[in-house]
């Protein structure tokens, strides 16, 4: 146990090593956070989101269900050949976007059945600056969000 604990303060992770004490199969049981938080931008000169007054980017509106807003959303990104679905959750997707360089934006979505929209925060994994990338990605989904239609 010891042996853990110094391993856990070294990578900063208790659970990936196995040493969590909690039963198998189980999955860490997570605060829950409010859309705010969880799309806030810690950093906004390699940042953006739908809910900052300095980003200025809007939520992406649908009609429908959340069931409706989610099949436009997935299918606006399968419209993306550099995204990559890494979470697919009942309201909430998380994507990997590669741009030419090689460089990985994480983009995370969050829908709101009742307000009939999809919050999101797209940020750069490395660097303090994205010069612009996350922000002119999101106005172009946003553009093919507004065009696509759900068959």
């Amino acid at each position: 146990m010891k042996r853990c604990l110094y391993l856990a303060l070294i990578t900063g992770n208790l659970a990936s090593l196995g040493c969590a004490a909690q039963p198998a199969g189980s999955a860490p049981a997570a605060p829950a956070e409010s859309a705010k938080e969880a799309l806030s931008c810690l950093a906004p000169s390699n940042c953006v989101n739908s809910l900052d007054d300095y980003s200025s980017l809007p939520p992406l509106r649908f009609v429908g269900s959340a069931a409706d807003g989610k099949a436009r959303l997935m299918k606006t990104l399968a419209a993306f050949p550099e995204a990559r679905v890494v979470s697919n959750e009942a309201l909430q997707v998380e994507a990997v976007f590669t741009t030419r360089l090689g460089f990985r934006d994480q983009v995370l979505f969050r829908i709101d059945a009742a307000g009939q929209r999809i919050d999101f925060r797209s940020r750069s994994n490395v660097g303090l600056y994205d010069f612009g990338k996350n922000r002119s990605r999101m106005r172009e989904f946003t553009a093919r969000f507004e065009k696509e239609s759900v068959q």
